[in-house]
């Protein structure tokens, strides 16, 4: 977890384990505007800022049992 400016920020993997999807997944909710991801520096590395991520654990998908809905749920819902 890196902290800016007070708030905590996490990696794709620290998010990814954090929401118990893959990173491809994690990437699939960015694509589709359920989170933000954040540049970190120059780098191409992305953060996502740990309040976004606890928002949206209470989501549940529209199949199936997982925790959190998978990308291919989501098609055609937004």
């Amino acid at each position: 977890m890196i902290q800016i400016q007070g708030e905590p920020y996490l990696t794709a993997t620290e998010a990814a384990s954090l929401l118990g999807v893959k990173p491809t997944t994690l990437y699939a909710y960015v694509s589709r505007g359920v989170v933000n991801s954040y540049r970190q520096g120059i780098r191409r590395a992305r953060l996502y800022r740990e309040q976004d991520l606890r928002r949206i654990q209470h989501l549940r998908p529209s199949k199936g049992h997982h925790a959190l809905p998978r990308a291919a749920d989501w098609i055609g819902d937004l």
